[in-house]
């Protein structure tokens, strides 16, 4: 049976549109709490959602769902990604629920699930899931007497505030650093701007005024322009920017450039290494992680392990031979040693306790390698397949010679949105921007012809 639900991450489409409808998302609570209601104990789920429109729609029909076969639904309202993992173990919830599109535009929307130990579900779970919500879902609810239960859950806040603060040495403190943290006018709007205060920073918020159309527009770790002015013009120590659900995390230094994951991963796997903490000597990254980096760290003697795209693999990667660090070029990164996903925020103060701690500026903390010349463009295509274009194949292998041992070309579908991914690097940036240009290229005359 081929997935028709999930994606690399979850359910994900636009808002009110199949599979991104009340009626579905009650029928993904009915299922979901069906195959996690084992025994006789109440059981309990939580609800978390980013900051989008439409999160009132799913919401209540997954609240449906999920108390019409029997579960008790607590209600997060907006938190990020992570504290929706956190709050799954801590309140001993047998699942977890996110409502969330992370880095997409408000049109769209998603569900991501986890269970009880805070990992996203297995692909065999989330078969199970679709078998079920393809099946008969009137056998699924539960007698009158044992319907489930909801209730909005206060507090929730302040205990992902104390969680992401304890993930730091005692001693430390943000005391005399001026921190700009654009919120993407997502799920962390309120969360991140007081914990870094809390630990002393000046803290200037940019994008933390949500109104249920601006997530991501504009602004977070998919669009840092606006960080970057307003680093350079509070003459600020330092940028964060989140995306719309929090699970990641872009930086920018005292002048303006900007540091992505791989980057940040550099630096967290140097620091670790040198204290004693980074398990298995090495790093899990995916195919989109820039060369620069891997001979970086082989240069230090570490391992790299590349998986798919998409930070589950990653962490499945990481839970499965003992790594505790890991993480994607777009900001997710992923410290077991804290959290079962990627959590930005926790993630950007790994980051400030080594300027605080090292005494330097961001620019010389997160400089750690020159990244080879990267060019990614996506191409859009509408129900055709491209890839499977003689003539494209033909055009992908010819520039794959071009290439030859000195780059890497990676192309693919996304599995969030209708576009391919064409992806080249290499010493060579002519080169680079040659390729990249004539694969995309054939694929659009491919689509368009479709």
């Amino acid at each position: 049976m081929s997935r028709k639900l999930f994606g690399t991450d979850g359910i994900r489409g636009q808002a009110n549109t199949h599979p991104m409808t009340a009626e579905m998302a009650m029928k993904v609570g009915m299922a979901a709490g069906h195959i996690f209601t084992k025994g006789t104990h109440r059981h309990r789920v939580v609800i978390g959602k980013d900051t989008r429109l439409s999160g009132y729609v799913i919401e209540s029909a997954m609240v449906a769902g999920f108390t019409s076969v029997g579960m008790d639904v607590f209600q997060l309202g907006p938190t990020p990604t992570p504290a929706v993992a956190m709050l799954t173990r801590s309140l001993r919830a047998d699942l977890g629920v996110m409502i969330s599109a992370s880095h997409n535009p408000y049109e769209d929307n998603g569900i991501k699930l986890f269970g009880p130990d805070g990992y996203k579900l297995s692909d065999d779970i989330e078969m199970e899931i679709e078998r079920c919500v393809g099946g008969d879902m009137g056998a699924l609810l539960a007698a009158p007497d044992k319907i489930g239960r909801a209730k909005r859950i206060d507090g929730v806040n302040d205990r992902y505030i104390e969680f992401a603060k304890r993930t730091l040495d005692k001693t430390i403190r943000l005391d005399g650093l001026r921190v700009v943290i654009d919120c993407a006018n997502g799920a962390a709007y309120r969360v991140a701007p007081e914990a870094l205060w809390e630990l002393g920073a000046e803290v200037i918020t940019l994008s933390n005024d949500p109104d249920g159309f601006n997530i991501n527009k504009d602004c977070g770790s998919t669009a840092p322009g606006a960080l970057r002015a307003k680093v350079k013009e509070m003459r600020a120590d330092i940028g964060i920017a989140l995306d719309g659900d929090a699970d990641r995390v872009i930086i920018v230094d005292e002048k303006g450039a900007i540091v992505d994951g791989d980057q940040i991963l550099a630096v967290i796997a140097e620091t670790w290494r040198s204290a004693g903490k980074l398990a298995n000597n090495g790093v899990v990254a995916t195919v989109m992680s820039n060369l620069g980096l891997e001979r970086y760290l082989g240069g230090l003697g570490l391992g790299f392990i590349r998986t798919p795209v998409g930070d589950r693999y990653v962490v499945e990667r990481m839970r499965r031979d003992g790594y505790n660090v890991g993480g994607e070029q777009s900001g997710h990164v992923v410290l077991s040693d804290h959290s079962t996903t990627g959590d930005g925020l926790v993630t950007a103060l790994q980051i400030l306790s080594l300027v605080v701690t090292s005494k330097k500026p961001v620019s010389e903390v997160c400089s750690r390698f020159m990244p080879l010349p990267q060019l990614m463009k996506n191409v859009r295509y509408n129900g055709s397949k491209p890839l499977e274009d003689d003539a494209v194949k033909a055009v992908i292998e010819r520039n794959r010679e071009r290439l030859g041992n000195s780059g890497r070309l990676v192309i693919r579908p996304s599995g969030t949105e209708a576009v391919i991914r064409v992806m080249a690097e290499a010493d060579d940036e002519t080169l680079v921007q040659s390729v990249v240009g004539d694969i995309a290229e054939a694929i659009r005359i491919s689509a368009a012809g479709h």
